[in-house]
């Protein structure tokens, strides 16, 4: 018999997924910010910049992937929901299967990688210091795909991410503390890139053990045919959030240096820290849209998707205002006392956090794209996606460096984003654009409101304490211009919200 969830409805498991998911990215941004600032000033820059260099080459390894992670969480919503034990046994089988043959090829990956980078990149290190590094960062992504992504997506399509979420919050708080005090004792990188590896593997072993004991998991099963439909039609969309997670790195690696590749990790640690934290809240919609739609609760998806839409807007764009001005004042403070790049480009930074705002608007409507299992039909513009990124990136970065980069993204976040609202018009929720037209003109005039108010403040001193309040101050007038911005334009549409919530909770 399944043993699933029970005892909770599917709101309370989203609102679970959701909670544990921004407390663990809250966790996952402090750590973030901790580590590379140990980092900067032990190590230097340019072991700051080899490491995101070579984070993002074996990020690449992701690629190989194909996409079938989100089209195996899709194809298990059914599933779980009718409590098919059998089925889903022979997803898992199959999935196993696959991601054991990626970390393989991973193996391979990471010998050629090994000739080639350290002869590839402009350099102080000597191939053995570069190869052995390379070696021990890559060994806990290797046990991800060996052990835990099957179960990881398991986990996740029944609403219960806030297993593996805890799990990953407890190993980066003390991957955090034990790096740290080995960096104070005066311990190589390569031993504080080891202990953090042995660290990470207790993650998927831990989702292996959860998931061993709390599903029925029949591994003899035969498999007469492939039970994971559309199984390489998920290959696009992943593409493209390969290519735009990983291309800028990648270009300025070989096109510019390493202390340019250490200026983007700083900035691109801070955005992609807020915008994890949007993906982690939104952690157990998919499901939750997943769960509608396989029970054909059309009127119910309707109204839910219309709520997202509405907090996820507002949020974003509150958020990554705040961010977009105070992030110049933050990388200050951080870099204060290194000397051996130049960290200050607000205009890198300004244009950084546009591109993964962008990327962040898209959330309602690509995770319920996602949870319909529409991957092949949306492959196309995912495609361009990635095009428009690698092209605009290569051809910007020789005259605008980190500027024409950040553009490039940028370009690709927002068309894609479009694309995924387009699409609906037409399918799944039959909406119009203009619904996305109006909200993208009330975020747009919110951000250039809140810039022009606080265009004058600044920070009284270089520390934190100062940043701190001025963030504060940046928050407070961007949250009062969001409410009275969408108080007008969005009134309506807020109290419908309101009203149908309070009928529904007086019903219960």
């Amino acid at each position: 018999m399944w043993k699933g969830n029970r005892g909770m409805t599917r709101k309370q498991k989203f609102f679970l997924n959701s909670g544990t998911g921004v407390l663990k990215q809250m966790v996952a941004v402090i750590c973030g910010f901790i580590l590379p600032r140990y980092i900067l000033i032990y190590y230097g820059s340019d072991t700051n910049g080899l490491i995101s260099s070579m984070s993002n080459f074996l990020g690449f390894i992701s690629l190989l992937e194909m996409g079938i992670g989100p089209v195996i969480q899709a194809n298990l919503y059914g599933p779980l929901a009718k409590k098919n034990d059998e089925q889903i046994s022979k997803i898992v089988i199959s999935a196993e299967r696959f991601f054991r043959k990626i970390a393989a090829i991973f193996l391979i990956y990471i010998v050629i990688l090994a000739f080639v980078f350290p002869t590839s990149i402009n350099t102080k290190y000597d191939t053995w210091f570069s190869v052995s590094l390379l070696v021990i960062i890559a060994s806990s992504t290797f046990a991800q795909y060996f052990f835990g992504m099957t179960y990881q997506l398991l986990l996740n399509a029944d609403q219960k991410a806030y297993i593996q979420m805890a799990l990953q919050m407890a190993t980066t708080i003390l991957n955090t503390i034990f790096c740290i005090v080995f960096m104070r004792l005066g311990a190589s990188i390569h031993l504080v890139k080891l202990l953090s590896a042995s660290i990470f593997i207790w993650r998927p072993l831990g989702q292996a053990i959860y998931v061993r004991r709390h599903y029925r998991i029949n591994k003899k099963l035969k498999l007469t045919e492939e039970p994971i439909k559309q199984k390489w039609n998920g290959f696009a969309q992943h593409l493209a959030a390969v290519v735009c997670g990983h291309v800028d790195v990648v270009v300025l690696t070989f096109f510019s240096s390493l202390a340019n590749v250490s200026v983007y990790s700083v900035y691109f640690n801070v955005t992609n820290g807020v915008t994890a934290i949007i993906m982690t809240a939104a952690t157990g919609l998919e499901s939750l849209f997943g769960n509608m739609i396989a029970k054909k609760e059309q009127k119910t998806l309707l109204k839910t998707f219309e709520m997202t839409e509405l907090i996820v807007h507002t949020a974003v764009t509150v958020i990554f205002t705040i961010a977009a001005i105070t992030i110049k004042p933050f990388v200050a403070v951080y870099t204060r006392g290194i000397t051996d790049a130049d960290y200050l480009v607000p205009a890198f930074g300004v244009m950084l956090v546009m591109a993964y705002a962008a990327q962040c608007l898209r959330v309602p409507y690509f995770r319920i794209i996602k949870a319909a299992g529409a991957f092949k039909e949306t492959q196309n513009g995912a495609f361009l996606s990635a095009i428009l990124n690698v092209v605009i990136s290569v051809v910007l970065v020789f005259r605008f460096g980190l500027v024409g980069i950040a553009l490039g993204t940028f370009v690709a976040m927002m068309y894609h984003t479009c694309y995924f609202v387009w699409y609906l018009k037409g399918h799944i929720l039959n909406r119009s654009v203009w619904y996305f037209v109006y909200y993208l003109c009330s975020d747009i005039l919110i951000g250039i409101l809140a810039f022009f108010f606080t265009h004058n403040m600044a920070m009284v001193q270089v520390s934190y304490l100062s940043w701190t309040i001025f963030a504060f101050q940046v928050a407070a007038i961007t949250i009062g211009i969001s409410i009275l911005v969408n108080g007008v334009l969005h009134g309506k549409t807020i109290l419908g919200v309101v009203k149908r919530h309070l009928e529904k909770k007086k019903n219960i």
